[in-house]
């Protein structure tokens, strides 16, 4: 089943060609397989790391901010993730208890602490993972360097395409 449709009702496509409104149908559909592999990987990583959206983007936050060597809090959490500071505290709890992250002491503030991930859950990471984005990134590669400006030029197009528009701005 074709998921969008060739219905003009909301796009000029006057100066279109039939084949050039094929063609434009063609990226829809790929980029709609590709969201469904990334949602599926999304889903995959979250069951072989028993955690929820809210837990991985965490980890993900704090194993990046690792490698840069910098500190995260339990407010750097919460802004990252979009939680309030009382379900920040539930998930660092929930994630320490399953072994994933450490509290430490803050190297400059003695009022808050820091948070790590645990080298065994960044070893998992990087081994399944980081795996996965490596194949990402070698898809890009065999791109050449016009292919790749195309590619940026169209998704930074996209990405402001997406920007929420009338009725879904006002939410």
């Amino acid at each position: 089943m074709k998921y969008f449709s060739n219905d003009p009702e909301f796009s000029d496509r006057s100066q279109l060609t039939q084949s050039e409104i094929t063609q434009c149908m063609s990226v829809m559909e790929a980029l709609r397989d590709w969201r469904e592999a990334d949602q599926a990987l999304s889903e995959a990583s979250r069951r072989y790391m028993r955690l929820n959206e809210s837990d991985m983007r965490a980890i993900r936050m704090l194993m990046q901010a690792q490698k840069q060597g910098q500190v995260v809090t339990p407010r750097d959490i919460a802004h990252e993730v979009g939680i309030s500071s009382a379900s920040t505290t539930k998930l660092i709890d929930r994630l320490v208890a399953a072994g994933h992250l450490i509290r430490a002491p803050h190297p400059k503030d003695q009022r808050t602490i820091c948070i790590n991930v645990t080298p065994q859950t960044a070893q998992a990471a990087r081994k399944t993972i980081g795996r996965q984005h490596a194949r990402r990134f070698d898809a890009v590669a065999a791109m050449s360097s016009d292919e790749r400006k195309v590619v940026v030029r169209f998704l930074t197009a996209l990405a402001e395409a997406d920007e929420p528009q009338g009725d879904l701005a006002a939410q």
